[in-house]
């Protein structure tokens, strides 16, 4: 085998490889399409540009993929991070009130109490998933279906405007960058120093691979399976409030609507596999680019919204085509073989 061969087949089999090169051909569209995607201009000391918008509007399904790609590395799955973001919202925008400049409850406290119920939001899967032993898409479904009437019941249907400075700052500031991209990085340096740093990550890829051999080797699946939960609704309560805070209102209609695909997309694209097992977070936040950076892509040279779903549909089917060995083998093998006969 040449070099070129052996160093094609070494990156080609990493499973970062694959949303690397999607993300960069993404890129390089823009670059012949649309060159002005990659301007960045510096106005009042913070930074404009495609590229910054799609780092700040691509933040939430950043979070909401770092949960899911735990819950789906056991196996799981999480069909409720929809609701529990209307949730958060609703909460964060019923404490604040809609009174100009002020807040009827102290800042702190909305924060605490809006993350708060996002964790009892995923204490709740994780308990029905980890104790009850329901399986993971119903447990899920439950809050899935519940979750938004509970939003409503907080905000009583009605759209709930917040027009409280400190509470625009966590999704419109700036600090250069977006305050919201900060908020990831933290997030992401959290989870995989508890990941990566401690067994906890290997206690999670062992109940994914085989839960039978996990629990004999002294770990307790219903632990881990109850962790991985609290930590995906940890994440769509921070997304949630990024969210509410961007539109400065909870709606708990249409905020984070069908964006747990997205998310699940994001972690699969990355990776992860729907079996569970292994996993990257990495890969997630790739994954979650990628979606953000071709639905901006989209907008940007004008095709109208109403393909964009099947656009990205197609667009994600190709990519994870592009991942599976089984295909890889069957089309370009069968290329390698014509040209062989040729």
């Amino acid at each position: 085998m040449t070099p070129l061969k052996d160093l094609w087949k070494k990156c080609s089999s990493s499973k970062l490889f694959w949303p690397i090169l999607s993300l960069l051909l993404i890129m390089l569209f823009n670059l012949l399409v649309n060159p002005s995607f990659f301007n960045i201009e510096m106005k009042e000391g913070h930074l404009y540009g495609s590229l910054i918008d799609v780092l700040n509007r691509g933040t939430p399904l950043m979070l909401l993929a770092i949960g899911m790609t735990l819950v789906l590395a056991t196996g799981g799955v999480d069909l409720s991070v929809g609701p529990v973001i209307a949730i958060t919202g609703a909460v964060a925008a019923y404490l604040i009130g809609s009174d100009i400049g002020v807040t009827h409850t102290p800042f702190f406290l909305v924060i605490l109490t809006a993350i708060g119920a996002a964790l009892l939001a995923g204490l709740w899967n994780g308990i029905l998933v980890s104790r009850a032993g329901i399986q993971p898409i119903i447990a899920t479904l439950i809050l899935l279906g519940a979750g938004r009437g509970l939003a409503q019941m907080i905000t009583q249907g009605q759209i709930l405007n917040v027009y409280y400075k400190p509470f625009d700052f966590i999704g419109a500031g700036f600090l250069l960058l977006p305050f919201p991209v900060y908020i990831v990085t933290i997030v992401v340096i959290l989870v995989w120093l508890l990941t990566r740093k401690t067994a906890v990550g290997l206690f999670i890829e062992s109940i994914g691979i085989n839960t039978s051999s996990s629990f004999y080797s002294g770990i307790s699946e219903k632990n881990i399976k109850l962790l991985v939960y609290v930590i995906s609704g940890l994440c769509a309560g921070i997304a949630g409030l990024i969210l509410a805070s961007n539109i400065r209102s909870a709606d708990a209609n249409n905020v984070g609507l069908f964006i747990e695909m997205d998310a699940i997309l994001a972690a699969v694209i990355g990776g992860t596999s729907l079996a569970g097992g292994r996993f990257s977070l990495a890969g997630s936040i790739l994954g979650a680019l990628i979606i953000q950076s071709l639905t901006t892509t989209i907008l940007s040279v004008g095709v109208p919204p109403q393909v964009i779903s099947l656009i990205k549909a197609l667009v994600v089917l190709a990519v994870s085509l592009l991942q599976s060995p089984d295909f890889r083998n069957i089309v370009f093998g069968r290329l390698v073989k014509k040209g062989a006969l040729s």
